[in-house]
């Protein structure tokens, strides 16, 4: 039997807030790697309460953690609790078009920050998963590796950004069912990779991304960046 996974704690916040900070938001982020979809942020605030659990098997419990940790079920589960539960959260996106546009790094700040903004405080500290900072200044930022399964506010984030983005690619799938983006979320999955070769891309296809250069019925509609022209202006070559 596979153990249930250890579920994130608060040191980092405390180490934050024995500094000053009083309000500290986890951000994460969920769709980076995707041939399809946005590209979505989710911001999370506690009040550094005891974080909700599941009830798991043989009287255990299901601990907050890392989205990629937990069962689809149990990400819905815990996506149900978190939104009364947190102090305050908030959703931001970037739109496949926005991703060809400024590149994977300009949209995931822009969908962080849109995100940030979307709370109804400022908050004084933001945690980043990994290790760069993404967001860069005004912004104050403490990038950890791990983060999501260290920190429960970026848990918290972690979770709602995924079964948020989940839900939006399983209605998309709805619009274009031989994708299977219910399935694949718009990862390159072996029906996805297919439904690519026989049909091309969706509107809702990254056309920036290099998969289009091994699709030869398609490879015309490949978009790429000037570098030269410094705006962020796509060409179609």
């Amino acid at each position: 039997m596979t153990a249930a996974p250890r579920g994130a704690g608060y040191t980092i916040e405390r180490e934050l807030r024995a500094a000053g900070a009083v309000r500290i938001a986890g951000v994460d982020e969920v769709g980076r790697g995707a041939w399809a979809g946005p590209v979505v942020v989710c911001a999370a605030v506690t009040d550094l309460g005891e974080p909700p659990r599941l009830p798991g098997r043989g009287g255990g419990t299901i601990r907050l953690t890392d989205s990629k940790l937990l069962t689809a079920a149990h990400r819905e589960a815990f996506a149900e609790i978190l939104p009364g539960w947190l102090t305050a959260h908030a959703l931001g996106a970037a739109e496949p078009a926005e991703i060809d546009q400024v590149g994977m790094t300009e949209a995931l700040r822009r969908a962080a920050v849109r995100a940030l903004t979307a709370l109804p405080h400022r908050p004084d500290m933001v945690i980043l998963d990994g290790k760069h900072d993404l967001l860069g200044g005004p912004w104050r930022v403490r990038c950890e590796v791990k983060a999501d399964q260290r920190s429960v506010s970026v848990a918290a984030a972690s979770v709602l950004a995924k079964v948020h983005r989940d839900r939006l690619m399983a209605r998309l799938g709805e619009e274009f069912p031989a994708y299977g983006f219910a399935d694949s979320a718009g990862y390159p999955s072996p029906t996805h990779q297919r439904a690519l070769e026989e049909s091309g891309p969706t509107p809702y296809h990254r056309l920036s991304w290099s998969y289009l250069d091994d699709l030869p019925r398609w490879r015309h509609l490949r978009k790429h960046r000037d570098p030269l022209a410094g705006t962020g202006q796509l060409s179609l070559l």
